[in-house]
């Protein structure tokens, strides 16, 4: 089960933090270089607890649906988004906010497992985790940006 973490500093509240991770619009936004669109499920405003949303997106130029699920929520600490179904085997990806120092320590944490068994596990090792940690670094990055303007 490969897991990447992800720590940054913001300048902003954990409230301002905690709703832009989980604004539809804001995803939108900072996953343009995926085409991501909502097709089923919550389209706009803040995912709530127990809310479900599926994206379409473009990933190694092929269109992909993952459908994940808040399964775990404590605003403006924590949520959780689970995959239900999509092109992972299973994931799990949890979003910490925490107070520091007039900002917002924020911390992603993707734990998942790769589709394919031995030959997925090979592509984690050759490209799949370095596609992920540069995807959610991204994101993360215009969250920072957005949340510090």
């Amino acid at each position: 089960m490969p897991i990447i973490k992800i720590s940054m500093f913001i300048n902003a509240p954990p409230k301002v933090c905690f709703d832009l991770a989980r604004s539809i619009e804001v995803h939108v936004k900072t996953t343009t270089q995926t085409k991501e669109r909502v097709v089923a499920g919550r389209s706009s405003g803040m995912i709530e607890l127990h809310e479900s949303v599926t994206w379409e997106a473009v990933h190694f130029g092929i269109r992909q649906r993952l459908t994940a699920k808040i399964t775990e929520f404590d605003s403006p600490n924590l949520f959780v988004d689970e995959q239900v179904s999509g092109a992972f085997k299973r994931f799990k990806h949890t979003h910490k906010f925490i107070s520091y120092q007039g900002g917002t320590h924020m911390i992603d944490i993707f734990d998942y497992t790769a589709p394919f068994g031995l030959v997925g596990k090979l592509a984690d090792i050759i490209f799949l985790k370095r596609y992920m940690r540069k995807f959610l670094t991204t994101r993360n990055e215009a969250l920072k940006m957005m949340a510090e303007e």
